[in-house]
């Protein structure tokens, strides 16, 4: 009887202690890939993108977008002004709800 017991401690007190060994093993695996270098391409393609965000940065716009893109982006702005009417169409436009009115009814 007492023998039962002892075993069926041990089996709970192992299963405890192997979740959590898991849990450790999986916080100390995301912490290791945080200090652990980039494979090659990773670490290009993140190259490409900051060198591009500090070129745009620079160019204020586009980056290597020559005369023929402003004259589209231009042709493409006073087409959609036509269509649509005026204002600016380089900003996203501000929506304006109002809160529907409810009346309650006694029944």
């Amino acid at each position: 009887m007492i023998l039962r017991q002892i075993l069926r401690l041990s089996s709970l007190f192992r299963s405890a202690v192997s979740i959590h060994v898991r849990r450790n093993i999986g916080l100390s695996a995301i912490v290791f890939n945080k200090t652990k270098e980039l494979d090659p391409v990773q670490k290009l393609f993140l190259d490409k993108i900051r060198e591009y965000n500090t070129k745009s940065k620079q160019a204020g716009g586009p980056v290597d977008a020559g005369p023929d893109f402003q004259k589209d982006m231009n042709e493409s702005l006073a087409r959609l002004q036509r269509a649509y009417g005026e204002g600016d169409l380089t900003k996203f436009p501000e929506f304006k709800f109002e809160e529907p009115k409810f009346e309650e009814t006694l029944k």
